[in-house]
């Protein structure tokens, strides 16, 4: 038997944390019965469905998406904008973003139908790495960038150390390439970072994600990840929960 969030992760429905929501807003049946407890457990012979449509376990599927400016990390927009799944119209899995970029943020951006792997890179005790490259207004001080390598008292928080790197200046134009390394994934967690040192953010993009980079892809491409980079992926949350759990 096994938790009715995890099977309905594992159906490539929601992530297990929207699963657990989805269950207690009521939108969720075993056998005919709306649940809307975490604890109850299910049997694979059992009929569970999510919002009146009985979920199917889907096979895994991984893929690596060089997400382009102006595109929601989202499987849909009450708006009508384009959102990232459009990018993946011939496959038939109910797959989804692990995490999210801006909608004004370009880069590397993870989309699966394995809720349970996604929920492992998102745990809060994750610290693989994101790498971003940001194009600021202004012209950050020494003293600026080793405030944000330290740790910024943001409004929900303080965040975690950084690595920050000056990567080239434009005096004329009074605007600075900036790499910075982060393992968090708070909302507009960068621009915030920024904001608070008195420099916006004009350009971001992520650049790579642990050992994922945006080889050979450009702004729309995507590609299936390989066995081998999911196994290493899993491996690097796990150890990486472990050590800070």
């Amino acid at each position: 038997m096994e938790r009715l969030q995890k099977v309905i992760a594992r159906a490539g429905i929601a992530s297990r944390r929207k699963s657990e929501e989805l269950i207690k807003e009521g939108k969720v049946k075993v056998n005919g019965k709306v649940v809307t407890e975490l604890g109850v457990k299910v049997t694979p012979s059992d009929r569970v469905e999510v919002n009146g449509i009985q979920i199917e376990k889907e096979e895994p599927v991984y893929f690596l998406l060089y997400k382009p400016r102006g595109v929601i990390s989202s499987v849909s927009d009450d708006k009508g904008r384009k959102v990232v799944t459009d990018f993946f119209p011939y496959i038939q899995e109910r797959i989804f973003p692990v995490g999210r970029l801006d909608y004004d943020t370009s880069g590397l951006l993870l989309l699966t139908n394995d809720g349970e792997f996604a929920n492992l890179l998102m745990h809060p005790r994750n610290q693989i790495d994101k790498v971003y490259v940001a194009k600021t207004k202004g012209i950050p001080s020494k003293e600026n960038l080793r405030r944000l390598e330290r740790g910024i008292h943001l409004e929900d928080g303080k965040t975690a150390p950084a690595k920050v790197k000056m990567l080239s200046v434009d005096k004329q134009k009074q605007t600075s390439i900036i790499e910075i390394i982060i393992h968090e994934g708070r909302n507009r967690q960068v621009r915030r970072m920024f904001e608070a040192i008195g420099h916006e953010v004009l350009k971001l993009k992520r650049e790579r994600y642990g050992f994922l980079t945006l080889h050979g892809l450009s702004a729309g491409d995507a590609r299936e990840l390989t066995h081998h980079e999911v196994k290493l992926l899993r491996g690097l949350s796990l150890e990486s929960t472990k050590k800070n759990s």
